[in-house]
């Protein structure tokens, strides 16, 4: 069973802004005028550059307080692990699993994923081609909810003011995990997935 022609084989290019299928010799996109790639530029490079931005963020994210409380006059801060444990133990596990989820679980699993998908790609390794393309597929997708701990805090900021004696406020390290999810975001933007399959083929990049 002969695989399906590559678009370069039809002389074929995608557009990245609209996704109007142009002509291989076009240099500009005929529906939005968009310069053409065949593969996006410096994809590689871009990725690497923003992923390892976020890994060296993600590190005063967690070090750093992100929230300072006071109740009934008792000030503390609180880390992202910390306020888990402190909502666990107050008996908020709903809020404590979902910051957990959100702040320490979605993040490595994007660190891992595109940490993956970039090392295979540069070594053009045929290796699970399908499953890293449905990887990416799901980067894309938790991307979505990389910002939940960010809007967590803030939630809980707007509760606790409608109590008389408490407060809480945002500290520096939400900033830096706010950061660590852009920087992410951005590196999922800017790894092209078809790179995986240009392992099968020489193609253009």
């Amino acid at each position: 069973m002969s695989l399906p022609p590559y678009a370069a084989e039809l002389g074929l290019q995608l557009c990245h802004d609209c996704g109007n299928a142009c002509q291989l010799t076009d240099h500009e996109c005929p529906r939005c005028w968009s310069v053409l790639h065949a593969r996006k530029p410096n994809s590689l490079g871009r990725t690497w550059a923003f992923l390892i931005g976020a890994l060296i963020l993600y590190i005063p994210a967690n070090l750093l307080p992100v929230m300072y409380t006071d109740m009934l006059g008792n000030g503390s801060e609180s880390t992202i692990l910390s306020g888990v444990i402190e909502f666990w133990r107050g008996g908020s596990w709903d809020i404590a699993l979902l910051i957990f989820i959100a702040s320490v679980v979605v993040p490595c699993i994007k660190f891992f994923v595109l940490g993956l998908l970039l090392v295979t790609a540069q070594r053009r390794s045929r290796w699970a081609m399908p499953e890293r393309s449905r990887l990416y597929r799901l980067i894309e997708i938790i991307g979505y909810w990389s910002m939940l701990d960010v809007l967590v805090v803030a939630l809980v900021a707007a509760l606790v003011q409608f109590r008389a004696l408490s407060t809480i406020e945002p500290r520096l390290g939400i900033l830096f995990f706010g950061l660590v999810v852009v920087l992410t975001m951005m590196a999922s933007m800017s790894f092209d997935p078809r790179l995986i399959w240009d392992a099968e083929k020489n193609d253009v990049r």
